[in-house]
């Protein structure tokens, strides 16, 4: 069976709370592993056969922890995991779209095939304080991240991707 493995940082909680909802949705389908992104490494990306990537957007850009998960795993798995699926979510303040980029590029360095367009969810945070805040994402959000790995769960279950 298909094993999908979600990489997630979260400082204020955002970006955990739509990896665990990613998360729980797909585990009705195939198994899944939920790691942090300190946590995962290369022998993880090597044993899963999808991915899906969440990270906060900090400065316009992925979160530092989520970029050394990157790092780290970048020219271990080069060349061993090519044309593996993968969908990314972001938590951002206003748009994400940098951060979606960066991740987008890295996937396409390791060969991988995007399933989908970023989900992206915006919780306008734009003060230091609202920034740094615990965040609370909103049900409807949330629904957005369990229907993503759902269905990514499910497509990659039945050989679609």
């Amino acid at each position: 069976m298909a094993e999908l493995l979600i990489v997630y940082h979260s400082k204020t909680g955002g970006s955990r709370q739509m990896a665990e909802a990613a998360a729980d949705a797909a585990r009705e389908e195939t198994p899944t592993v939920l790691k942090t992104a300190d946590q995962a490494g290369p022998e993880n990306l090597l044993r899963a056969d999808g991915y899906i990537f969440c990270a906060p957007e900090n400065l316009a850009a992925i979160a530092g922890i989520m970029k050394d998960f990157y790092d780290r795993c970048y020219y271990p798995v080069l060349g061993r995991i090519e044309g593996r699926p993968y969908a990314q979510m972001i938590c951002a303040g206003s748009d994400g779209e940098n951060a979606a980029r960066q991740t987008a590029r890295i996937a396409t360095g390791w060969r991988l095939r995007e399933t989908q367009p970023p989900l992206i969810v915006c919780t306008h945070a734009q003060t230091p304080e609202e920034i740094l805040a615990e965040k609370t994402i909103p049900d409807d959000q949330l629904a957005l991240c369990r229907d993503l790995g759902k269905g990514f769960a499910a497509g990659l279950s039945m050989g679609i991707f």
